[in-house]
């Protein structure tokens, strides 16, 4: 993994090297701490920065035979990190084999490959190194160039975070909210979702009792965030909502919703659905970028949901029907001219060629690629399926319009995931100027195109 790793000819060199490494990154969504970010939190061992909340790697482990006390448990910090070496010989081809030594090469400078008779040898110098005070959470952001980040905020959080970090560090990298109002539309889940409108409730300080006030409490709550700068939604969804519907309706199972009624499944689709239509016209009202990530089937071990929670490596491809009200949910809003810029983003990757030509039948002319196709999300975010994406991307669209690559990750050390994409990037439009297959007279449209995905057109886009 040299200075050219990834990158096959000279063509991809010279693109990589003078051009998509020279520009900053803005990580559009992800899911750092807001908290760690203000407070510009100290990492206590290599361990916490990289093992921790990670569960790319802790799937890994497990499927390695590593008890779950070593990934998820009361071990010491030397011992999961042990059990990471004890993995990692065993994830040849896989990304967390390239993730894990760019991280180790970008961050920490060590070049040496990680396994059990190196391991102590690198977790003393990556804890030694993380004792400086350039290895804080703002100073990873720094060595990293990273201009922006977009964090994950629910609809009632504070975000007393994004204030006291954009009073504090004006001139650091910039860190906004970004609006995921999931939770409001989780009728079925009876109590919870009782409790959450609730908190709602007292937030917004608007009383909650009807389908109407609901949508006053978020749009409340909608502006506050866009105070605070927020430029971008995120829903994470089963598959696209857009069932036909009455206001009465939707009033009547809300009623259902609030009573802890047991509701059927046309009845919790046609809620979510008028949530999902609603949210989009908000953000269209503001001026935001709407993403919607579809297609998870989360939770799928209850015995270790209900041991260790969500989002601890047990979710995975789903498959849901998506393209009809994918369609239907899109069209609506363009009919009524309030779709606003969208992302969509797929997990499964029988749905690629879907979603690329889904694009271009929203696209308006008012702005450029305003309906992009997010980059390879989740199980996707590899090798294979980022050059699936952008080939797809490619033969169906604009690759050159492309918004590029982001981290969607909770660790400050993912940031080599834009490096590692910007390569591949690099690589392929690199073979196809020395196969002939775009022009090499056209080398300064290339450079700009390269540059455009990996940072300007996202900056432009977003409006960061």
């Amino acid at each position: 993994m040299d200075k050219d790793f990834l990158l096959s000819t000279e063509t991809a060199q010279h693109l990589y090297h003078e051009h998509a490494a020279k520009v900053p990154i803005i990580d559009y969504h992800c899911h750092l701490n807001p908290r760690e970010v203000a407070e510009d939190h100290r990492f206590r061992s290599i361990t916490e920065l990289w093992l921790g909340g990670d569960h790319y790697k802790w799937r890994a482990m497990r499927t390695n035979g590593v008890d779950e006390r070593y990934i998820t448990g009361d071990a010491s910090d030397w011992e999961k990190f042990q059990k990471w070496a004890e993995t990692i010989q065993y994830a040849f081809r896989n990304p967390l084999y390239h993730w894990t030594h760019l991280e180790l090469r970008t961050a920490f400078g060590i070049d040496k490959v990680l396994n059990p008779d190196t391991a102590r040898e690198i977790f003393d110098e990556c804890n030694e190194k993380l004792k400086r005070p350039e290895y804080s959470a703002r100073g990873l952001m720094r060595l990293y160039n990273v201009e922006s980040v977009c964090t994950t905020d629910d609809p009632i959080d504070s975000l007393e975070w994004h204030a006291k970090y954009a009073k504090e560090c004006p001139e650091g990298t910039k860190m906004l909210p970004a609006w995921r109002p999931d939770k409001a539309m989780n009728i079925h889940l009876g109590k919870d979702w009782i409790d959450y409108i609730n908190r709602l409730s007292e937030v917004s300080n608007v009383t909650i009792d009807s389908f109407e006030t609901l949508l006053q409490a978020l749009r409340v709550r909608h502006e506050y965030f866009a105070q605070h700068g927020c430029k971008i939604s995120d829903h994470g969804i089963d598959t696209f909502y857009a069932e036909e519907y009455t206001q009465e309706e939707v009033e009547n199972i809300f009623q259902k919703g609030v009573r802890c009624e047991q509701l059927t499944e046309k009845e919790v689709d046609v809620f979510r659905s008028a949530m999902l239509y609603e949210f989009a016209v908000m953000d269209n009202e503001s001026g935001w970028v709407q993403q919607f990530h579809y297609g998870p089937l989360r939770n799928n071990n209850t015995r270790m949901f209900d041991s260790i929670g969500a989002d601890t490596g047990f979710d995975s491809i789903g498959e849901w029907s998506a393209a009809i009200p994918m369609s239907r949910f899109m069209d609506r809003l363009d009919v009524e001219g309030k779709l606003a810029k969208t992302i969509i983003y797929n997990i499964n990757p029988k749905d690629n060629e879907l979603v690329a030509t889904m694009l271009g039948n929203f696209q308006d002319g008012s702005v450029p690629g305003k309906i992009q196709w997010g980059s390879g999300w989740w199980f996707l975010d590899q090798k294979d399926g980022i050059e699936k994406q952008l080939n797809t991307l490619s033969i169906l669209g604009l690759l050159s319009r492309f918004v590029g690559m982001l981290t969607d990750s909770r660790s400050f050390l993912s940031y080599p995931r834009h490096e590692y994409f910007r390569r591949i990037l690099c690589n392929l439009i690199g073979q196809d100027v020395e196969n002939g297959e775009i022009p090499a007279s056209e080398m300064p449209r290339i450079e700009q195109m390269v540059e455009d995905i990996c940072y300007y057109n996202a900056k432009r886009y977003f409006g960061i």
